[in-house]
Order: structure tokens, then sequence, then C-alpha cells
């Protein structure tokens, strides 16, 4: 009988981590977090870092508790954030923790740059990627400016989990996924532009070479080994974008799909052959990443369940539970007040509640009251937003978009899920929760050869959970609300 491989995923958020045991046995995919640890800003110095040591460590934790208990670890894949990257030495020393994107060495740097280096149209000519003050070509640039010694002596730049992989490899490799949300690499030819690198003072050679999803960059090192109790075990570049794992765990079975990965921010998108950029993509700021076997993720940001989760704390006497406080807002009329979720006032407001209020009141509608209102405004405002952004998507796809999948922690939103359905005039399926961890653990069992390509990988993950599914029932409610909507600033 074949023994089953167990695959160690370690997914990594900007506020916590979690290692993973994932396997695949009858044509199913099974996971169970093995341990879970808090991924803690250091502010010092005026500055925010990261605590890459302390991520190592617990990587370290984790594969301790993997072998106590006997598991059998096949292989170890690990997927991050985003953008953020790690300075290494001549000596191969880590030269300084890595900046994190929060850190406001950034701030109004984007202009800045466009004036004294390449202009903004070009540069998107160049990447197709949204611009946001904190992507890696910005963060370099601003460190260069500053004169930052990590990397006037650096040798090599490694985004976040390869730097990780590197630590327990030795092997340094510059994964295509992780790289493409630099604004530094070029997604036509698929490696990094030498003249956006030059604007900063780099090369290609102070990165890893390009590597793509489901590919061994080595063996755990003599040290790694001796400190966990294991062997000579691959690490698989999965990809390190998490984002990009999510997708991959999309449990779709054909191209005709897009995707809503909803959290505190929700991400809507569609899986492309190729880049799409041009003058339509650029004025609504839309973005071209990295993603499995080849594709691209055409994509959008859209400020998700931040806000409500903001509102959330503020609300002394709402219910504690979310399924009583929805419950509550269903209560209340729709589409009395609307707001625009990407509106600068919801970015990052002393009070939430009194910027929802404010915004209400400045575009003269109804101010909503206690929480049952707002969390109602908020649920039929994302719908209204959502079907703005998959109306461009539908413009700009090139085939039809025949249901829409929606993936992470928002998925289990019931509500929402139905406006949403009902917003878009399409069928939502929601699940699964899990889909990052999935994503990496399905691209570790692709480089065992346990499965052959992304559609063998989602139809086991298909195969290994229930989808919620939501019918729309489209009005001419949803209608003239639409209308309201797009006239909001």
């Amino acid at each position: 009988m074949k023994e089953n491989k167990h695959f160690f995923a370690v997914d990594l958020g900007a506020t916590s981590g979690r290692t993973i045991i994932g396997s695949l046995a009858n044509g199913k995919i099974n996971m169970e977090e093995l341990t879970r640890f808090d991924n803690n800003l250091i502010e010092t110095g005026n500055h925010f870092y990261w605590d890459i040591y302390a991520l190592y460590n617990e990587i370290v934790k984790g594969l301790k508790k993997a072998v106590h208990r006997g598991i059998a670890i096949s292989s170890i894949g690990i997927d991050t954030w985003g953008v953020d990257f790690v300075c290494v030495g001549k000596d191969g020393a880590l030269l300084r923790n890595p900046l994190a994107y929060r850190d406001p060495h950034t701030a109004g740097i984007m202009d800045d740059y466009f004036r004294h280096a390449i202009d903004k149209k070009t540069v998107y000519g160049i990447t197709g990627i949204q611009f946001m003050n904190f992507n890696s070509l910005f963060q370099l640039y601003a460190m260069r400016k500053n004169g930052d010694t990590a990397l006037e002596h650096a040798e090599k730049i490694l985004f976040v989990p390869d730097a990780l992989s590197y630590m327990l490899t030795g092997k340094a490799v510059c994964e295509y996924t992780i790289a493409s949300t630099s604004q530094l690499l070029d997604p036509r030819t698929k490696q990094l532009d030498s003249r956006l690198l030059e604007s900063v003072g780099l090369s290609a050679r102070h990165f890893g070479k390009m590597t793509n999803p489901a590919t061994v960059i080595g063996t755990l090192t003599e040290e790694v080994q001796r400190m966990t109790g294991l062997g000579a075990i691959p690490v698989v570049a999965v990809a390190g974008h998490d984002t990009a794992s999510a997708v991959a765990a999309v449990p779709a079975h054909d191209e005709h799909f897009a995707y809503l990965s909803s959290g505190t921010w929700s991400l809507m998108g569609i899986e492309t052959r190729d880049a799409i950029i041009n003058e339509d993509s650029y004025q609504r700021n839309f973005t071209n990443e990295g993603g499995i076997e080849g594709t691209s993720r055409f994509l959008k940001n859209i400020c998700g369940m931040w806000i409500y989760e903001r509102c959330r704390k503020e609300w002394a006497n709402a219910p504690a539970s979310h399924a009583e406080l929805q419950a509550e807002a269903m209560k209340q009329p729709a589409f009395r007040s609307l707001i625009n979720p990407d509106n600068e006032a919801f970015a990052n407001p002393a009070s939430m509640v009194a910027a929802i209020r404010d915004y209400c009141q400045a575009t003269g509608q109804h101010v909503p009251g206690g929480h049952a209102e707002i969390c109602r405004c908020i649920f039929d405002s994302l719908a209204l937003r959502y079907r703005q952004v998959f109306g461009y998507l539908k413009e700009m796809a090139g085939f039809p978009i025949k249901a829409l999948h929606i993936i992470g922690g928002g998925s289990r939103n019931n509500y929402l899920n139905q406006f949403t359905a009902d917003s878009l005039d399409v069928q939502v399926l929601a699940g699964p929760q899990e889909s990052t961890a999935l994503g990496n653990i399905m691209l570790q069992a692709k480089a065992s050869g346990e499965v052959k390509d992304i559609w063998e990988m989602r139809r086991i993950i298909a195969g290994s959970l229930e989808l919620k599914r939501f019918e729309p029932n489209h009005t001419d409610e949803w209608d003239r609300a639409y209308d309201r909507f797009v006239k909001l600033p």
C-alpha cells in the first residue's frame, strides 16, 4: 500500500502565522494545523521592521513538533504577504531585519520617483502593476535616497518567503509570484526589468534565479537538520505570494470564472494566460500578478471587511457574535445609505463609524444610526462595489465569466455572499476558507509528482469540501441602487 506523503506548509500573514500538515489520500486532501503564532512588527529608530529571525524560529519549532509527533515530512513550502524583502551581505549573512511595508519611509515617494526616475505611465506599461507606495520598487528607491546601509552593502535581495527558504537551505532564489508583486517584473518576459532595476541602483545579479512555483529549491542545511532531527528534506518554492497560493486553490472546473479573495482586503480578479496591460487597466488601476503554470492574476484590490471590523471595535452595545449582529442588520431597510468603500475617507480614520456618518451626511443621504444600520450600509455598499469591479472584469476578460468563487475567511459570510450574487447577477460559489494553505500544500504535491497540473489540483480540492452555492436573485432594486452608487465620490 502506498504511504501517504505529508507536506509541511508555512503560511505567514501580516499579523500571524501558522504551520500546517497536509496529505493526500483517496483523492482528497486533509489538513491539520500544527502551530499558530503572532507576527509582530518591531518599531525602533522611527522605522517598522519584521522580525525575520522570530519567523524562522517559529518554522523550526513547527518542524520540531512534527518530528516529535512522528510525522514523516516529505517537503516544506512557505508563502507570505508580498513586496517586502531582506538584504543579504557578501558573506551570506542577513544584514538587518527587513523593513515592513507599513513603514513611513515611502510616504510621498511615488511622486518623487516619477519626477526624477521613470514616469508613471512607463512604469505601468512595463509591469502592469497597480500603484501603491509600498511596492518594492518604491521601497528600494526610498532606501537608496536615504542612504540605507543595508541596501548599500547588499549582495542579494531576497523577498520574504525566499529569505526564509534561504535560511533553511542556503539556496537563494527569486520565486516568480512573489517577485511579481514588486513592480520590478515584466510579466511578458517573466523577468525583472533592467531599466527599473537600474533606477534603484541594482541589476539582475542582486536577485536569485527566477524560479517557478512547484520547484525544489534545495534541502535543509545540516544545521537545520541537527536542530530539528530531520533529514535532508526538500524545500519547495510554492506560490510564495499568499494570494497566488490562494488562487491556485480555487475549485473551478474550467477557466470561465472570477475569484474574490475575501478578508480584510477583497481581491477580485480573473486568471489569464497573458497580462492585460492597456489604457483601461491603467486608468482603473488594475494589477497583473504572477500565477502558477505561466498564468497571470489580473485583479483589483478593494477595501473589504476592514471597514466592518473597524466598526465592530467601536460598537459597545452590538452583539458579540457575527451571526447575531448581521441578523439584526438584515432587518434594516436596504440601500438606505451607501458608501464607496474605496474612498480615502475609509483608509484609516480615527473613527470608522464617524467616517461613515460624515460621508453619508456630505453626500445627502440618510445618516445611519446604530450598529445594525451601519452594518447594513457596509454590506450593501461592498456588494455594489463588487458589481462595479466585476463589470470592469467582464469588459476586459476576453471570455465569458460564468461564476464567481469567493475564497478566504469572508467566504463564510452568507449574507454578503447572497448580496454579491444578487448584485452581480451571477452564481457565487463560496469556499474554501483555507485556500492559501491548500494552494501551498497542493503545489508541494505537484513538485513531488502526486498531481500533474493546476486542474488536477483543483479537482482534488473541489472533491475535498462542500461548496456553498448562492444563486442570483437580481432585481430592479439592485439596479436602482447601483445607479446611485456609481455617482458617489
